[in-house]
């Protein structure tokens, strides 16, 4: 299982922000707590789409030094398109093969 953030490009608050996902919904919680992210700063279903955290360019960074993988727009928008809740109830997809 991998966490994964995408380039901090957008700009909020004076700051620049990206996103934080992961292959596992437990797995992003676990990492964000490892590099000092609250956990009331996750965004998530039913409010989104995808399980995922807002991070700083600064956070960005310590998530990078602490093992996740920085991918461009296309490497997050596969990893939110595989964890993206479906359906009225929020029945998660399988992120896997062999899970489905």
């Amino acid at each position: 299982m991998a966490v994964y953030v995408d380039d901090a490009i957008w700009k909020w608050a004076n700051k620049r922000w990206c996103h934080m996902l992961a292959d596992d919904e437990a797995e992003l919680h676990r990492f964000a707590s490892r590099i000092g992210i609250h956990r009331s700063a996750y965004q998530g279903p039913p409010k989104t789409s995808a399980p995922h955290y807002d991070l700083t360019g600064f956070e960005r960074d310590r998530a990078v030094r602490m093992g996740a993988l920085a991918v461009d727009r296309a490497g997050i928008l596969a990893v939110f398109r595989k964890v993206k809740v479906t359906g009225a109830k929020g029945t998660r997809r399988a992120v896997t093969a062999a899970a489905e």
